[in-house]
């Protein structure tokens, strides 16, 4: 399998205990929605894929799995940092109208009084809002996600309009 034929959930923390327990950390949304019966990781840029013998999904986007043949702390150990994927087949199904703000990413971001601004190259979520991060003539600008700066979004130009508060665009200027 190559990435392709993969999509992105997460990667490996750290070990867990002396019999080879691995933490895995999610960077994918809907994690408690897919299925792990093999998971493949990413090891001199090849997916290798490992047998799920256990998952302990945990409340806080991550969880402790045992894979097969990974029986020990030094097995475990070289797994550490690697990236894991699941073939895009086990990609769950999204309802059309689910649309979230990281579906925002590669969105033209146009401000009522400063015209376009540049693209949103990445949505991160903090834990009280969500921040836009956009390509702002080779810098990095950035702002929060809320309803009181979004005017309008048009999924179909892919096209987010904001009223950005005054003076922030002037300090990406300089």
């Amino acid at each position: 399998m190559n990435l392709n034929d993969a999509f992105y959930i997460g990667y490996i923390t750290k070990t867990r205990g002396l019999k080879g327990e691995l933490q895995l950390f999610f960077e994918f949304t809907d994690y408690d929605e897919l299925d792990f019966d093999v998971l493949f990781l990413e090891i001199n840029k090849k997916l290798v894929p490992y047998f799920v013998d256990s998952i302990k999904l945990q409340k806080n986007s991550t969880a402790y799995l045992q894979l097969a043949d990974v029986d020990h702390i030094d097995k475990a150990q070289g797994l550490v940092k690697k990236k894991a994927y699941l073939p895009t087949d086990k990609m769950p199904e999204r309802d059309p109208d689910d649309f979230r703000y990281s579906d925002l990413i590669g969105f033209r971001v146009i401000d009522e009084h400063e015209g376009e601004i540049g693209e949103i190259i990445d949505v991160q979520e903090l834990p009280q809002q969500f921040i836009a991060r956009v390509d702002f003539h080779g810098k990095e600008l950035l702002f929060p996600l809320n309803e009181e700066l979004i005017l309008d979004i048009d999924p179909e130009e892919e096209i987010i309009e904001v009223e950005l508060p005054d003076g922030l665009i002037d300090l990406y200027k300089e």
